[in-house]
């Protein structure tokens, strides 16, 4: 007999971990599969919430001393780039954009490896194999679609290397950059930022208002860019609200900023208008 998953999910949340984003901190999230008949359902309507896809399960941050992680994305309709975000695009305009199913390939792999090699040697990717990053990739149970950006081939080159790489997922109301990696040679040309600028386009050519860029945290060098963006919403508070002046977010690396558990996941709402438990 077949069984599926209810359409209420369990909600667990993991142990404390030291924070990626901001020193001296620990990190916690809180996660339910994803993976069932309601699989593409669950993503969209949580994703509405803060929560991020990675492989078959959900997540949002819920750390015990912080909320600084503020789930970001762009209003397509009304987003105008910068006279810096111009530029770029205008440099990569010689890179070809081409959408495939998640399948990994041993080209994605290598700049995958040269990626983390030069941008992020100490981070919790850095020692993925080809067999973990094929999971990051294939092991999706909804739809997800490999944005690759190719390049004209330079001396001693064949064809059209890869230049950046974007697993996006799609939603009922956008896109969602699971996760982005391009060539760390390539520096100049500020792909992080094309590939977001990008996706804005593709948004717009399939009539979806939203592009989703995952977190953005205040405090965080790293994340911090994401606040160039105009039409920026982040979710804060159950609901979207334009960042506004991103000085206005310190507060969230209060201790006294975070709700418990129990009074989070009970304001989780799951498809066909239910409400999440513990």
């Amino acid at each position: 007999m077949r069984h599926t998953l209810p359409i209420a999910p369990q909600f667990y949340v993991t142990a404390p971990q030291a924070c990626p984003y901001l020193d001296g901190r620990m990190e916690r999230k809180l996660f339910t599969a994803l993976q069932g008949d309601h699989a593409q359902r669950l993503n969209d309507t949580l994703s509405k919430q803060g929560f991020r896809r990675s492989q078959n399960v959900l997540y949002r941050p819920s750390c015990a001393e912080c909320s600084a992680c503020l789930s970001a994305r762009i209003r397509v309709a009304d987003f105008v780039p910068s006279r810096t975000q111009r530029r770029v695009m205008k440099a990569a305009a010689h890179l070809t954009r081409n959408a495939t199913s998640p399948w990994a390939t041993e080209d994605q792999f290598a700049l995958f490896r040269r990626y983390l090699d030069v941008r992020h040697a100490d981070g919790g990717m850095a020692d993925m194999d080809v067999f973990e990053f094929a999971a990051m990739i294939e092991e999706t149970p909804i739809k997800s679609r490999v944005i690759e950006y190719t390049r004209p081939a330079g001396p001693d080159e064949s064809g059209r290397p890869l230049a950046c790489v974007s697993l996006t997922d799609v939603l009922d109301d956008g896109l969602s950059m699971v996760y982005s990696f391009y060539d760390p040679a390539l520096i100049a040309l500020s792909l992080g930022t094309f590939a977001i600028l990008d996706h804005v386009e593709i948004a717009r050519e399939a009539g979806l208002p939203y592009v989703y860029l995952g977190y953005w945290v205040p405090g965080s060098r790293k994340m911090g860019y994401k606040a160039g963006f105009s039409a920026l919403e982040i979710y804060k508070g159950g609901g979207w609200q334009p960042i506004g002046d991103p000085a206005d977010h310190r507060a969230e690396l209060h201790p006294l900023s975070v709700d418990p558990i129990a009074e989070q996941v009970a304001r989780i709402n799951l498809p066909e208008g239910r409400t999440a438990r513990e």
